[in-house]
């Protein structure tokens, strides 16, 4: 049986080897890959765009709860389409490969960010939501794991990638990875309002 110092050293190890790209597959620091983000985000916020996040289970869940705490902590318009009734009538109606995608088509504008996230890279939403968002010129993150060569991975103008094999670990160092993104924002926030004040 695994034991708690085994399960630690797994995901510290997965999470050391964490790996940011860009859209070329060109290989980014985990350092330069975060600040790239942060960036993204501070963007967004300047121009008072919006951060739209999307995901399946518990990738939906973290979805919600990022946005939630980024739009509470870092002053920033996020969105994620997780109203039942959305999802529901826009699946039955259009298909579930279009509950992200259609929204996205409907109210994104080219200032926006998106946040695609999916363990295994492979979520025919999360793809079909991904391109639609580059039609519309979107800038787009993306974290996923499992096998490298997952499609997700190739999407995004960042992607973050965990070489984990199964959806408990891929999702707690998305969680992890994930707050650290937050954290890296609000120390931004913090550190302009500090040089802001009188």
């Amino acid at each position: 049986m695994e034991t708690w110092t085994d399960h630690v050293n797994e995901l510290s190890g997965y999470l050391h080897r964490m790996e940011g790209s860009d859209r070329s597959g060109k290989i980014i620091s985990a350092d330069n890959a975060f600040k790239k983000w942060r960036d993204f985000a501070a963007r967004i916020r300047e121009k008072r765009a919006t951060i739209h996040l999307i995901g399946n289970g518990a990738s939906a869940s973290m979805a919600s709860h990022f946005a939630a705490d980024i739009a509470k902590n870092a002053g920033i318009r996020t969105n994620v389409f997780s109203d039942l009734s959305l999802i529901t009538a826009l699946g039955n109606d259009l298909g579930y490969d279009k509950v992200f995608s259609e929204p996205l088509r409907q109210h994104a504008d080219t200032v926006d960010l998106l946040v695609a996230i999916s363990s295994s890279g492979r979520s025919p939403n999360i793809l079909e939501a991904v391109r639609v968002a580059r039609e519309k010129g979107l800038v787009i993150v993306t974290l996923s794991g499992m096998h490298a060569e997952n499609p997700l991975r190739q999407q995004g103008d960042l992607n973050i990638y965990v070489a984990a094999r199964s959806y408990g670990h891929v999702e707690t160092c998305h969680a992890a990875l994930l707050h650290h993104w937050m954290d890296t924002i609000e120390q931004k926030e913090s550190s302009h309002a500090l040089r802001s004040a009188p």
